[in-house]
């Protein structure tokens, strides 16, 4: 059954409401909870707490311990049940705590969820939903802070979407359910508070695309999740300066929509892919493979990158060195236009 005809069969009210992304997280969920009774979250902590983040605060009292299920403290086994779950006619919603969490479980994401559909040459689909906290500024401590989205993105048979924003958050997590095929939804935590206004009624565009967020003809920045706020206040900063700057979320890590990047950057000429994760072996270098592939003889500069640095996560007093900012993304900027001037 289609997200639109859910829509008609529950009688959803047009509605528009100003909401945190992680309130706009609980809603969605809320409302497939109530859509589908096969739909079932479980993680650590979920029910009587609501999680570490109290996105799934009030599910459990709603609709019973049986629907929003508080697991032991082990992420395979939560990965696991849910992989079973789902090829018994589920829809389960597992909630990793944090980002560092996620490794235990990584076997069971890697070399069961992702291959299962195609191991039994479609006979059977694993409708599974992770939802990852993940990225850093929360001031957290060792392993509380991390970006693996990388690891995932090269596994075939999985599918990773970053939200930026709380509309995103509420039509891409409903989108991320209903899919037949197994979303990894990776939370951006440090903008969980970042409020935003959500209309329950108009979808967000296809969860699996990218989005252009602002017009530009000078360079374009492309980005997701944490930093798209970084890269649109970078974007106000430039044009005070006589730059004009595109700014695309590309919301789906995977599939990549190549084509709109590569478009805008043709368009552009210049490109700077940016993320938290570190540059060495990032996502951002698949995106630049990929433009420099489908727009090389359009790119008057190389596609740079802008990202974490190659060393473990730093202590939460050095966050703000390590995390891309502002002045590291129009250094990018002002590289790629010097780089212009000097061939």
């Amino acid at each position: 059954m289609s997200l639109t005809t859910r829509e008609q069969d529950t009688g959803t009210e047009s509605s528009v409401q100003t909401m945190p992304l992680a309130k706009a997280i609980t809603a969605a969920l809320r409302d497939e909870l109530a859509a589908d009774e096969k739909t079932l979250l479980i993680g650590e902590d979920i029910g009587k707490l609501g999680g570490v983040f109290r996105v799934t605060d009030g599910l459990q009292a709603q609709f019973g311990e049986h629907r929003v299920i508080d697991s032991p403290l082990a992420e395979s086994g939560i990965i696991g049940t849910s992989i079973g779950m789902a090829m018994r006619g589920y829809r389960p919603v597992a909630e990793i705590q944090f980002d560092g969490f996620v490794f235990p479980a990584f076997n069971q994401i890697t070399t069961q969820l992702a291959k299962i559909h195609n191991r039994t040459d479609g006979a059977l689909t694993v409708p599974v939903t992770i939802r990852l906290p993940y990225g850093g500024h929360i001031g957290s401590i060792e392993h509380h802070s991390e970006s693996p989205e990388a690891l995932f993105a090269h596994t075939a048979g999985l599918r990773v979407i970053t939200p930026s924003n709380a509309h995103d958050a509420y039509w891409m997590t409903r989108q991320a359910i209903v899919s037949e095929d197994p979303v990894i939804i990776m939370e951006p935590k440090r903008r969980y508070w970042l409020k935003g206004e959500v209309d329950t009624a108009n979808p967000a565009p296809d969860a699996f695309r990218a989005q252009v967020l602002r017009e530009g003809s000078d360079i374009t920045i492309a980005t997701y999740g944490p930093l798209v706020p970084v890269a649109l206040a970078t974007a106000e900063v430039a044009q005070r300066e006589g730059r004009s700057v595109e700014v695309i979320d590309v919301r789906s890590i995977s599939p990549l929509d190549d084509e709109t990047i590569a478009r805008s950057a043709a368009k552009t000429r210049r490109l700077v892919v940016a993320h938290e994760a570190p540059t060495f072996g990032g996502f951002g270098a698949e995106i630049a493979a990929r433009v420099t592939e489908r727009a090389y003889h359009r790119l008057t500069a190389p596609v740079l990158r802008v990202g974490g640095f190659y060393m473990p996560y730093p202590p939460s007093g050095q966050e703000d060195r390590y995390l891309p900012d502002i002045d590291r993304m129009l250094e990018a900027i002002e590289r790629s236009f010097a780089y212009g001037r000097t061939r």
